[in-house]
C-alpha cells in the first residue's frame, strides 16, 4: 500500500514507516504533521484522484530539523575578472509517514459540472437524429 501526496509543493511516493526529507516544515521535533492533498493511492487497487482523493490522509512525525550539503555557485566570465562564489544550504526536514488513513469512505474528488451551451445542445441533438 502507497500514496502519492503532495508535501510543501512537491510530490512523494510515500509508504508506512518510510523516513524521508521534504523542505522545511512547521512544527516542532517529535510533533505531528497530516497532509490530505493525497493525489493517488493504492491499496489492491488504484484510485487517481482529480486533482485529489477526498477522505484519505497521511499522517506523519517530524523527526529532525537539518540543513542539507552546501551547494556552490559560480559564476565567471574569462578574461574580465568577475568571478562570484556563493553557497546554499536548504532547510529540510525529517519526517517519518506513520501511517495513510481513511480508505473506508475514500472517493475521487468531484468536478464541477460542465456548463452546456445552446450550441453544444443543438449539435447534441443534430448528431442523436
Amino acid at each position: 500500500m502507497f500514496a502519492i501526496v503532495e508535501i510543501a509543493g512537491l510530490q512523494y511516493k510515500v509508504e508506512q514507516d518510510q523516513k524521508l526529507f521534504v523542505n522545511r516544515l512547521k512544527g516542532d521535533k517529535g510533533g505531528k504533521v497530516s497532509f490530505d492533498k493525497v493525489l493517488l493511492t493504492v491499496n489492491g487497487a488504484i484510485t487517481v484522484g482529480a486533482p485529489a482523493v477526498s477522505g484519505i490522509t497521511v499522517e506523519a512525525e517530524i523527526l529532525d530539523h537539518v540543513k542539507a550539503d552546501k551547494v556552490i555557485v559560480f559564476k565567471k566570465k574569462r578574461r574580465k575578472g568577475y568571478k562570484v562564489k556563493n553557497g546554499h544550504r536548504q532547510s529540510l526536514t525529517q519526517i517519518q509517514i506513520t501511517g495513510i488513513t481513511g480508505f473506508e469512505g475514500a472517493k475521487k474528488a468531484e468536478k464541477p459540472a460542465k456548463k452546456t451551451t445552446k450550441k453544444a445542445d443543438a449539435e447534441a441533438t443534430e448528431s442523436a437524429e
